[in-house]
């Protein structure tokens, strides 16, 4: 049975069905923002209304760690638990990632405070209009300039500009990557190899300015998912460690403070067999007139050979329409999945069809892709698992 199947909906499914991300009220693009703005950083706006000003704040981002599965183990994660409610003087509450739900689309929508339709990572991989290939907008191969590709200020920048300290506390490998640059970067870097001393420096760095905005990061969650699936005993094992990074970096909050807890997604296991794995590799109806098959399996950018996109959508919808919402580019950027407006430079990026699941399947690649098909946890469309990541907040 579909882990989804409490969704009823209509066969096939209808595009005004997907539900979509809080984008302007309620979505992670919106979260810096929000707080830069309680900081009197020019030019931000507080639209996540229930977040009153602060002047120090951190944003501590768990990899994974999606608003459901944390609600359903509330014995491995006792502290973030607590956060749910009020007993510790915070508010919890759901936020969403924004399509896709996905890394890199998140973290660009975190750092720049905008949604994937403007700052140009829509997805996982993604067709560069320049060279017709694919990239791979998390690893970024094959290089192409940062600032061509995200041209948009960080709010981190923007908050440095205005006299805010700014920093970036996490894993030492992340200092100088592209994705870090387009949508991270601003004030100082700080790389630490472990979880308990990126919490101890994020604390740090809070308190090193009367005006402070601090984000750390840990990613390990996000891995195990992926590898062994969130129902595994590993996944839990660092949700335990999660919970006690969460709670000591709590615990050391300077005057003035407040902690967020928020993720890039959420994630859903998806079983390995031919009914929920479609091999795109091995099917010609999914085939015929693709020229590029982008995104990974549960949000695919679909680009056809020239002529052929009517063609494709329409087989796509016979094929999938029971269980992907398909829509056509202008259909996806009409209803709103990638923010209000869709930048033009990010036009042709996008699929000329998009597939986005609704129930617990996955379209894999297994000759073009197999490590990502040999994936058990896996993320990136519009169901509450996957979109839904938490918002904790704990202050001083």
């Amino acid at each position: 049975m579909s882990q989804l199947s409490a969704w009823d909906h209509p066969e096939p499914l209808a595009l005004d069905t997907a539900p979509l991300p809080q984008y302007g009220t309620g979505s992670l693009a919106d979260l810096l923002p929000t707080l830069a703005a309680g900081m009197g950083v020019p030019g931000m706006s507080a639209t996540i209304t229930e977040l009153t000003p602060v002047d120090r704040a951190c944003v501590f981002l768990v990899d994974g760690l999606g608003w459901e599965q944390l609600r359903a183990h509330p014995d491995e994660a006792p502290f973030l638990t607590s956060l749910l409610g009020s007993s510790r003087g915070g508010t919890g509450r759901p936020l969403t990632a924004g399509y896709p739900a996905t890394t890199a689309a998140s973290l660009a929508s975190v750092g720049t405070g905008l949604p994937p339709g403007a700052h140009g990572l829509p997805g996982y991989t993604v067709r560069d209009p320049a060279t017709g290939a694919l990239m791979n907008q998390l690893r970024w191969q094959p290089y192409t300039d940062p600032r061509r590709w995200q041209p948009y200020p960080t709010v981190f920048q923007l908050a440095h500009d205005a006299g805010v300290h700014a920093a970036q506390v996490s894993s030492p490998a992340f200092e100088r990557t592209p994705l870090t640059k387009v949508a991270l970067s601003g004030g100082s870097f700080h790389g630490r190899l472990s979880g308990e001393d990126r919490m101890d420096l994020a604390a740090e760095q809070l308190a090193a300015g009367d005006r402070s905005l601090v984000y750390t990061y840990y990613a390990e969650l996000d891995g195990s998912g992926h590898r062994y699936g969130v129902a595994s005993d590993t996944w839990r094992g660092q949700l335990m460690y999660v919970d006690r990074l969460a709670q000591r970096l709590a615990e050391q909050l300077p005057p003035r403070s407040a902690l967020y807890v928020t993720a890039d997604h959420g994630m859903i296991d998806v079983p390995f067999d031919d009914e929920h794995r479609i091999d795109f590799d091995t099917d010609w109806e999914l085939r015929a007139g693709v020229a590029l098959l982008g995104g990974e399996g549960r949000a695919r950018h679909v680009y056809a050979v020239p002529g052929a996109h009517n063609d494709v959508l329409t087989c796509w919808r016979e094929v999938l329409g029971e269980q992907f919402w398909v829509a056509s580019r202008d259909e996806a950027i009409q209803a709103g999945w990638f923010g209000p407006h869709v930048d033009e430079r990010v036009y042709a990026r996008l699929g000329d069809v998009i597939a986005a699941a609704y129930d617990d399947v996955l379209i894999i690649a297994s000759e073009r892709e197999p490590k990502e098909s040999a994936l058990v946890g896996n993320h990136g469309s519009m169901t509450p698992v996957e979109q839904l990541v938490p918002l904790l907040e704990v202050r001083s």
